[in-house]
């Protein structure tokens, strides 16, 4: 009897263990056709994986939070989010070409020498930053990268059918961004890009590198988005370093800004903005709500699209991230 029960639990373990998979089929939703050597990943870690020739793919999530959504890009085609994917059946994903963007590039390929040196002087800044650490990196494909103005020439957009690769060689990281968006008001000095972003360790450090990677990766991670939501998280803002203000510019604590649900995701909620300080008396960064209320999990993820940051770290642009699967060494 005790062998049977012990057979028993077995069996159901591995069957939890092997339903913690993701499998799935990528196809383009005009053609149907499938699409080989498209990457599914989580956005903003280093975990994922790349579909087959027959578009299909798997990917061991076991380790991994189940709060997060699964992002699957492809050279030439908007990036999908997955929120509500399945571990129990395949998952059918369809993907969008680029196809005005791909008119966008043959329109612009003319542009003048001097010009596209200003614009992509302007992208740089914008989209790795102007930190120490954006000093240190450099997009290895610039050629792939296009822009065009709008018809006031205030707006410049930023379009690429190729994700954007990047050396990080402050942080020891091999960058892959599939840029969804890029915009600049030249009057405004305002901006915008969104898309999706995954990391890779640089296989050719030397172990006398890894240290000062690992010094300079705590200090991109400390005061950070991912610090801050995972000491809310744990309800450690405090001893983190943070101090929180309403729009008042009076303390607030946890209990009156989170709210949770389920024990995989909470909900940060402030009406009229929050101010962050970081080891600092006043607030220098400051989370402006663009819903009533934005969810976040252990890793340190959040909706992206529910916040806009201003302030001190709102200056963390691609060159100052680090991964969601990022931990401290000891």
């Amino acid at each position: 009897m005790r062998k049977s029960i012990l057979v028993f639990l077995f069996f159901n373990v591995s069957l939890v263990a092997y339903n913690q998979v993701i499998k799935g089929t990528i196809l383009d939703i005009k053609t149907k056709s499938t699409i080989y050597s498209a990457s599914v990943y989580f956005n903003g870690t280093s975990v994922g994986t790349l579909s087959d020739e027959n578009g299909n793919f798997q990917l061991d999530i076991t380790k991994y939070h189940p709060s997060m959504p699964l992002t699957i890009s492809a050279i030439g085609y908007y990036s999908v989010t997955l929120k509500d994917f399945s571990t129990a059946k395949p998952n059918l994903v369809y993907m969008n070409p680029k196809l005005f963007e791909l008119n966008e590039v043959t329109v612009n390929a003319k542009f003048h020498a001097l010009e596209r040196s200003e614009n992509l002087t302007i992208f740089r800044n914008e989209f790795l930053g102007t930190t120490g650490n954006a000093m240190n990196c450099k997009i290895t494909n610039e050629d792939d990268i296009r822009f065009k103005y709008s018809s006031n020439r205030d707006t410049l957009k930023a379009y690429t059918t190729k994700p954007i690769l990047i050396d990080n060689r402050a942080l020891g990281y091999k960058i892959t961004y599939y840029l969804d968006e890029f915009e600049y008001d030249k009057q405004s000095k305002s901006f915008l890009f969104k898309g999706s972003i995954i990391f890779r360790e640089d296989s050719t450090t030397k172990e006398s590198k890894k240290l000062y990677f690992e010094r300079k990766r705590k200090l991109a991670y400390l005061g950070s988005r991912i610090h801050f939501f995972r000491a809310l998280w744990t309800n450690e803002l405090n001893s983190a370093g943070f101090t929180v203000r309403n729009s008042a510019n009076e303390i607030v604590h946890y209990e009156k800004i989170v709210f949770q649900k389920d024990d995989r995701t909470k909900y940060l909620k402030c009406p009229g903005g929050l101010g962050i300080s970081y080891y600092t008396k006043q607030p220098t960064s400051f989370i402006v709500f663009l819903k009533e209320s934005v969810s976040f999990d252990p890793s340190g993820y959040f909706e992206p699209d529910g916040i806009i940051w201003e302030g001190e770290i709102a200056r963390q642009r691609v060159a100052d991230l680090v991964p969601y699967d990022y931990s401290i060494k000891q």
